[in-house]
């Protein structure tokens, strides 16, 4: 057997390794992790809607709810672990492509290495709270949104990369949002293994939860262009002083509390992804 022939076998181990069973635990116990944090933001979001507490809706809010709990230390770790699976799932997407006809595009493959960058950090906060006990979660989402954004605007063209990054996340949003409508998710999902009450199930958290994911995050990017423009980087807003600005707008409580089940309708939905889609 020639040297090609081997390299070639090696990379179609490599993937069907990438493809087995550790990486679908590592991604099925990445997407509960999520339907957890998003079930909790969304639960402390209706809370402040109803004037009900002063935690952050956020993942620092979150994750210090969940300390309190009984088993509060256990689960924290629970959580950045699989959080460390989905970012080892998104890694092998971008190495080795996804599930699907055009899973090994260079476009799949980009996003897929743009989560993985993302669940990075997103794990690397959660193990780090889990490790400190830090019952802030290494400060709020707001405060680390405005020294990003001040640091940003110190360098050369800040102002203008600010805003770049602040149309991104608005696109991205956006993206989310009608990706939900329309419903692509089908594309991931066994549903040859659903039921028709399942998957209407499934279409409401997913549709509603991901339509509430996506306006959440484009807000988010709006703050920030604003900010941009204004070159004031106390705009800047964190998921939570967002949440709290959906109160502030004439519908009064009642957007956020909206957008609050929203997100805990992805939560479920992050569920059902966990339990039913095509790794």
């Amino acid at each position: 057997m020639d040297t090609s022939a081997l390299a070639w076998n090696g990379r179609l181990r490599a993937r069907r390794a990438a493809r087995g069973s550790v990486t679908e635990g590592a991604a099925r116990a990445g997407l509960a992790a999520r339907g957890v944090i998003y079930l909790l933001v969304g639960a402390l979001a209706l809370q402040i809607a109803f004037g009900d507490t002063s935690a952050q809706a956020d993942r620092g809010g979150a994750l210090a709810e969940v300390s309190q709990k009984p088993f509060g230390a256990v689960l924290l770790w629970a959580l950045g672990i699989g959080i460390v699976g989905m970012a080892l799932w998104r890694l092998s997407e971008a190495l080795f492509g996804s599930v699907g006809q055009d899973g090994r595009s260079a476009r799949k493959r980009l996003l897929a290495t743009v989560r993985f960058f993302f669940y990075v950090f997103a794990a690397y906060s959660v193990l780090s709270f889990a490790a400190s006990r830090n019952r802030s979660g290494g400060g709020s989402s707001d405060q680390q949104s405005r020294d990003a954004t001040a640091r940003a605007m110190e360098m050369p063209a800040g102002q203008w990369l600010v805003g770049a990054v602040g149309i991104a996340v608005v696109v991205a949003g956006g993206w989310v949002g009608v990706r939900a409508v329309l419903r692509k998710y089908h594309d991931e999902l066994r549903l040859g293994r659903m039921s028709r009450w399942t998957l209407r199930l499934v279409d409401i958290t997913g549709v509603v939860g991901g339509a509430a994911r996506g306006l959440v995050f484009a807000m988010v990017g709006v703050f920030a262009v604003r900010a941009a423009i204004a070159y004031e980087p106390d705009r800047a807003k964190g998921l939570d002083d967002t949440m709290r600005t959906f109160a502030d707008t004439p519908l009064g409580p009642w957007l956020l509390v909206c957008v609050a089940a929203g997100l805990v309708m992805f939560g479920v939905f992050s569920f059902a992804m966990a339990r039913w889609r095509r790794v």
